[in-house]
């Protein structure tokens, strides 16, 4: 769950971030190797390939022409770390950082909460109080001052346990799975529920997935020509959609326009895309990263107030959704170790 489900792109080469991940395991499915070399053998391992080999094969009674293989994937705890939730932390830096302009945050809830890091008085803030406090943060501009703001954010923002960046703390295991369907003719988007614009600055450096193949959380925009100036879309302090739980069905229907036939998420905020994905005819496929390596990751589930996993988790067996265990599948978390 994305702090906007609770509530132009800057290439990374540049920044020598990201650059080369998803390419390395690109390579290594296109070379006959093991395309999931960080996936132990085992049930997940087995279920993902065999799903692949049945609708890539021609004459099998699974087979599904290119241009329909499509592939769905969450973010937030499914590509990468959402303890802390990266749009949640750049928020509140964003808060920190604009509070000289505006003083009266200093004794507003939940602005004071944000500067004096109280998490609980910001989780009574409620749904509400969240997206407050996102609008002032993330509108009043244009969108690429924005996407310039988010990389120069995410440049230098390190994850506190791990104490690398963000773009550091992505799924090797994912990567390749990224990497196998595309190398089989999948087209693989994100759909999240995170900020559409604040995932497109890094999507495709860092997971091979372009920008208009990513789809999330909005804010409004409205076309304008200052006087004197060049057209731009400034980003206004108004919701626009919130790609999370049954919003995400809706907005595979309106973005890409045809069901998909696999889906990766991690939460109750996937529940609904799980289901829509896999009630589709022919052969289907659902995943659910299960955060229960507390070692290397963070374990987390039932009663997390982030990316909670509790009904989906229920109802996976029934709907034959593969549970994947990070603790016990993956040999291995974030491309460095």
């Amino acid at each position: 769950m994305t702090a906007f489900g609770q509530l132009s792109r800057r290439g990374f080469g540049a920044l020598g971030l990201g650059t080369g991940l998803f390419i390395a395991t690109r390579t290594r499915a296109q070379t006959g190797t093991d395309p999931l070399p960080s996936w132990r053998d085992g049930r997940s391992k087995t279920a993902i390939l065999d799903f692949v080999r049945a609708v890539t094969t021609e004459g099998s009674q699974d087979f599904v022409p290119a241009a329909e293989r499509i592939a769905v994937f969450d973010n937030d705890g499914t590509l990468w770390c959402e303890i802390p939730t990266v749009q949640l932390v750049f928020t509140l830096d964003r808060v920190k950082a604009l509070a000289p302009q505006h003083p009266d945050w200093a004794t507003r809830q939940p602005f004071r909460a944000a500067l004096e890091g109280d998490e609980a008085a910001l989780h009574a803030a409620g749904e509400r109080g969240i997206i407050e406090v996102l609008l002032a943060t993330h509108a009043g501009m244009t969108t690429e001052e924005f996407a310039r703001i988010v990389s120069d954010w995410i440049r230098t923002a390190r994850h506190p346990k791990f104490q690398r960046p963000y773009t550091r703390t992505i799924y090797q295991p994912m990567l390749e799975v990224l990497a196998l369907l595309r190398s089989q003719g999948f087209k693989t988007y994100i759909v999240s529920g995170g900020g559409i614009e604040l995932m497109r600055v890094f999507s495709e450096e860092v997971y091979g997935v372009r920008p208009e193949q990513v789809i999330g959380s909005s804010i409004r925009t409205q076309f304008r020509i200052p006087q004197g100036g060049k057209p731009e879309l400034i980003r206004l302090p108004e919701v626009d959609f919130i790609d999370d739980g049954p919003g995400k069905p809706v907005a595979i229907n309106k973005f890409i326009g045809r069901r998909p036939i696999a889906a990766f998420g991690n939460s109750d905020g996937d529940l609904q895309m799980l289901q829509y994905v896999t009630a589709g005819a022919g052969r289907r496929f659902g995943l659910i990263v299960h955060h229960d390596d507390a070692a290397r990751e963070v374990a987390y589930d039932r009663q997390s107030h982030f990316g909670r996993l509790d009904k989906a988790l229920d109802l996976a067996p029934t709907n034959g959704w593969t549970v994947t265990s990070m603790r016990e599948e993956w040999s291995r978390v974030f491309p460095d170790g």
